[in-house]
């Protein structure tokens, strides 16, 4: 990991010179190769797969039932959480009920091929709006795609993630381009795959002039999902969200404040509460940058990151968040505190 992270930060470095085609092979390659790997530190997507099965196979919604509630399913054997119900939006879910006739392993091969396929459209549209906003559109890409926390969990553990901010990045490109109403569209389809997404709503509304138009490709799209969601789950798809939130309940080893917390003595419960206090902060302080006529993306970079730091439930793959709008930021302090985070993360959740 620290091989590969030595190698990132030249490529970073030096992307310009690099030029295009070696810098887009590189990135190529190595997402490639992570994708055809066997699945890495996290059995996540085992999970994925097996919630698609209770609902298909067995009848039983996902979003009540836990993956023990069939412990004879294929599946069950990989599951990590097997007494938790999902807690991913249910765009997501449906998206992934088609999976439950193929076998398990096949399952997982296409959701790595998602996870690759969706880690190389978000470096693309992060080259994109790059050139729009004149940013090194090569530095961009490698910024995102090279990074190793994204190749080895991201794409190597086959994390939705990857596609919540697909969606996301592409939301950012349509109001950039002046589709506001697509804007809303892909946006509530981010939060409708992984509730993480949210944190970007409140900066491309405030931050967009044609306020009325994203609030209603949001709102219609919303209501399709929600009506197709009651369809198959009732309003239990609800508790998804409400289980998502209630991560903030648990506590991870590295993240910043039960790290702060262990380092101090001090009470983990302070020092979570006092994050959560100077986050919401920080969120209420760059809304009001925002609405003064300054740069939504750097402010929601900001947010993105920040959120990382204030969560007590943080994992190597969550980096996907703020990596690709910190990429187009133009912020150079923040572009530094993300690299720092990349390197404080590099031995999470291996096995040492």
């Amino acid at each position: 990991m620290w091989a590969g992270f030595a190698a990132y930060l030249c490529v970073v470095w030096a992307a310009a010179r690099l030029g295009r085609r070696v810098v887009w092979g590189l990135i190529l390659f190595l997402v490639a190769a992570f994708a055809v790997a066997p699945v890495l530190l996290s059995h996540d997507v085992y999970s994925y797969v097996d919630y698609a099965r209770l609902g298909v196979r067995h009848g039983l919604d996902p979003y009540v039932h836990p993956p023990l509630a069939a412990p004879g399913d294929p599946a069950y054997a990989e599951v990590t959480w097997t007494e938790a119900t999902s807690a991913y939006g249910p765009l997501f879910t449906l998206t992934t009920y088609p999976l439950a006739w193929l076998p398990v392993g096949l399952a997982v091969a296409v959701l790595k091929a998602v996870a690759a396929f969706s880690v190389l459209g978000i470096a693309a549209l992060t080259a994109r709006i790059a050139a729009w906003r004149g940013i090194d559109p090569m530095r961009a890409a490698a910024f995102v795609a090279l990074n190793p926390l994204v190749l080895v969990h991201v794409v190597g553990g086959a994390h939705n993630d990857a596609l919540t901010m697909l969606l996301a990045m592409l939301a950012v490109a349509a109001i950039l381009s002046g589709r506001e109403r697509s804007a809303g569209a892909a946006l509530a389809a981010a939060v409708a795959t992984k509730l993480s997404a949210t944190f970007l709503a409140p900066f491309a509304l405030v931050g967009t002039r044609f306020r009325g138009k994203l609030a209603t490709g949001f709102l219609v799209t919303a209501l399709v999902i929600a009506a197709a969601a009651y369809l198959a789950f009732g309003w239990d798809w609800l508790h998804g969200f409400g289980l998502a939130g209630e991560n903030q309940s648990r506590t991870s080893h590295m993240s910043i404040p039960i790290t702060i917390a262990r380092l101090t003595g001090l009470g983990a419960g302070g020092v979570r509460l006092a994050a959560a206090l100077l986050f919401a902060a920080l969120v209420i302080y760059l809304l009001v940058w925002t609405a003064r006529g300054n740069d939504w993306i750097r402010a929601a970079a900001w947010t993105a990151f920040a959120l990382l730091i204030a969560t007590a439930w943080l994992l190597p793959w969550y980096l996907i968040w703020p990596l690709p709008l910190v990429a187009i930021s133009r912020d150079r302090t923040l572009q530094l505190l993300t690299l720092l985070l990349t390197a404080y993360q590099l031995g999470a959740r291996i096995p040492l």
